[in-house]
């Protein structure tokens, strides 16, 4: 295909986000990645909440940040960008080892993985000892190393089942950790952090937009209070959420999380009005198209970690696929 073809085809997928007289804005960067992956062999893997520009104009893998770091396993690819933030890039790395993983921008953070360390983990692991500990994925390697499963929010509480314990030491989000104890009888012992995004949203947020809206679906994710989830209609992943809206469209939804997922979700959904409680990611936003280029003109931000870090991170995560899979619990 002739690259002005290409970058083309590119727009349609995000032209119920940008308008045309935008377009130009974008289409040069846009060509020049293209160009770029063909050259140095490399994928694009954007997260749910990236951008659509990046989404939908450059991106080879979309998804959740496992699906990313899964997904790319199987990418023709000597490089990896992660259109996402650090802990996911990591993820990436400790799923590809030998493959290079580059991030196009190291300041865009986690507020969640950066609530705890493993020097945390440990303290705990001291103070309640011979309790398994359970990591959310949006953790750091190094607070992977130090735990004994590694979770999703779209597994969680199969993870925490498949340990058969009594009690669960559940790091680092609190709200997830309560709504995993609300779907199983185990104790949760939670650490104290939070998703800076989801602690917005509050149960008036969801009053206001049912009284806006006749018979809007509401969809929130599990890293919110336990007042916002108890007032949506179904609470999920994000690829949680994807699954239900193909599954059953209805004629209006909010999306309860990072606000960019609803623009591209909607190229794919074009018969659901999204209405939107905007409440955007400051860290996703750190990736933007010149960055990506410039990534990969330069090869710089390359994500390494420590090889007995990486080990013993990759045991947690590899355990958790297993339980997945049906090997364990």
């Amino acid at each position: 295909m002739d690259m002005r073809d290409e970058v083309a085809a590119r727009y349609l997928a995000v032209r119920h986000a940008i308008p045309p007289i935008e377009w130009p804005v974008y289409a040069g960067d846009v060509a020049a990645i293209l160009e770029l992956k063909r050259r140095r062999c490399a994928a694009i893997l954007a997260h749910n909440y990236q951008d659509p520009v990046i989404y939908h104009g450059v991106a080879d893998v979309t998804g959740d940040s496992l699906a990313l770091a899964e997904k790319a396993c199987s990418e023709d690819a000597d490089i990896l960008v992660v259109c996402g933030v650090t802990f996911m890039a990591e993820t990436v790395k400790l799923l590809n080892p030998q493959r290079t993983v580059l991030i196009p921008d190291l300041s865009a953070g986690c507020s969640l993985a950066a609530s705890i360390t493993a020097a945390d983990v440990r303290e705990l692991k001291r103070k309640h000892p011979g309790v398994p500990v359970v990591c959310y994925v949006n953790t750091t390697a190094e607070v992977k190393a130090e735990s004994t499963i590694c979770c999703t929010s779209a597994n969680a509480v199969e993870v925490v089942r498949s340990l058969r314990a009594d009690r669960v030491l559940f790091v680092p989000d609190r709200y997830l950790a309560h709504y995993v104890g609300s779907q199983i009888d185990v104790e949760i012992i939670p650490w104290k952090g939070t998703c800076e995004v989801h602690e917005r949203f509050s149960t008036g947020d969801i009053r206001e937009l049912r009284s806006l809206f006749n018979g809007v679906v509401v969809l929130a994710h599990p890293e919110c209070n336990a007042g916002v989830l108890a007032e949506a209609d179904y609470v999920g992943s994000t690829s949680g959420m994807i699954r239900r809206l193909r599954e059953h469209p209805p004629s209006c939804a909010a999306l309860i999380t990072e606000c960019t997922m609803s623009d591209n979700v909607a190229s794919e959904l074009p018969g659901i009005l999204f209405v939107r409680p905007c409440n955007f990611c400051p860290f996703m936003r750190k990736i933007t198209l010149p960055s990506v280029r410039r990534s990969l003109e330069m090869s710089i931000h390359e994500v390494t970690i420590d090889p007995e870090v990486a080990a013993r991170a990759k045991r947690a995560i590899d355990r958790m696929l297993e339980v997945g899979r049906g090997l364990l619990g």
